[in-house]
């Protein structure tokens, strides 16, 4: 488990990250969410203690980062998969952080194999394509067999086969109870991966819940509407407030009103319905909408 407290960092004038406070549970994927410029980097650096805080706790398992002298037992991590000797292979660059924390040689072939490298495990890395050093920064992260596991952009790079391979990487982990913790920018990964989702803004909290929850709170909820009297029904939920737009085929979708509402007019005036049903904003869609104040430069900004 993950646990910030108050965490802040400043550099100078500017404050980075402000008393950030959340919690990373086991057993599901977290999603950690931000504009560009929202702190997200520096709180996975203190988290992991290559960035001191200014004031605030970061703790994994109840102990920082840095009291654990062999980390990958603890603590997988890809924070940058360019951040490798290119003139190592594959294997004596994980044989060499096996030996230092302690780990079984036999377990670098385990994880070459699982992220699909085992043909490529004597190959210079400076040769790798940004997948493929993805795929090795995944594998170090592995390599400890560690209850705890954080990845920053993991996704970038990979073909479509990859990123539907971390996917169900990331579930099947967090499905053994393990901790896993994953920044990306890219909403739609977020949607089909992530439980839970972290979101922070010029580096204070925004959210800290489950995905749905979040993106329910968006303002653009929408009600899918299907009746024979279409047009009965499209004037009486003008007339109480709602935004009507007619998709075909007796289908509106009405937003203004909820569900419930739509459904009690339509008793009342005897408009006979045969769909109605909720359609909540994707997570994309409720990502921009609450983001929007925290974005540090929008487009068309001046400056």
């Amino acid at each position: 488990m993950i646990e910030v407290n108050e965490l802040t960092k400043r550099y100078g004038k500017t404050t980075a990250v402000k008393g950030l406070t959340f919690t990373v549970r086991p057993g599901q994927v977290t999603g950690f969410l931000g504009p560009n410029g929202a702190g997200k980097s520096t709180t996975l650096r203190m988290i992991l203690g290559l960035n001191t805080p200014t004031s605030g706790t970061a703790t994994i398992d109840g102990r920082p980062f840095q009291d654990r002298p062999r980390g990958l037992r603890h603590v997988g991590t890809l924070l940058d998969a360019h951040d490798v000797h290119s003139g190592r292979s594959a294997v004596a660059h994980l044989s060499a952080l096996a030996r230092s924390n302690g780990i079984a040689r036999r377990r670098v072939d385990e994880v070459l194999a699982e992220v699909g490298l085992a043909s490529a495990a004597r190959r210079r890395v400076g040769g790798f394509s940004l997948g493929m050093k993805q795929r090795l920064g995944i594998a170090t992260a592995l390599l400890g067999d560690p209850p705890v596991l954080v990845f920053d952009e993991p996704i970038n790079g990979l073909d479509p086969e990859g990123v539907l391979w971390v996917r169900s990487l990331f579930r099947r982990l967090a499905a053994e109870g393990r901790t896993v913790f994953v920044s990306s920018h890219l909403m739609t990964e977020m949607e089909n991966t992530a439980d839970q989702i972290i979101v922070i803004g010029r580096g204070e909290l925004i959210a800290a819940e489950p995905l749905t929850e979040f993106a329910a709170r968006s303002t653009r909820l929408a009600v899918i509407v299907r009746s024979p009297d279409i047009t009965a029904l499209t004037a009486i939920l003008t007339a109480d407030g709602a935004s009507v737009r007619p998709d075909g085929d007796g289908l509106v979708t009405v937003t203004g009103l909820s569900a419930a509402r739509i459904g009690a007019l339509a008793f009342d005036h005897r408009v006979v319905l045969h769909e109605l049903a909720t359609q909540t904003a994707s997570l994309e869609e409720a990502f921009m909408e609450l983001t929007a104040h925290s974005v540090e430069y929008p487009a068309g900004d001046p400056r």
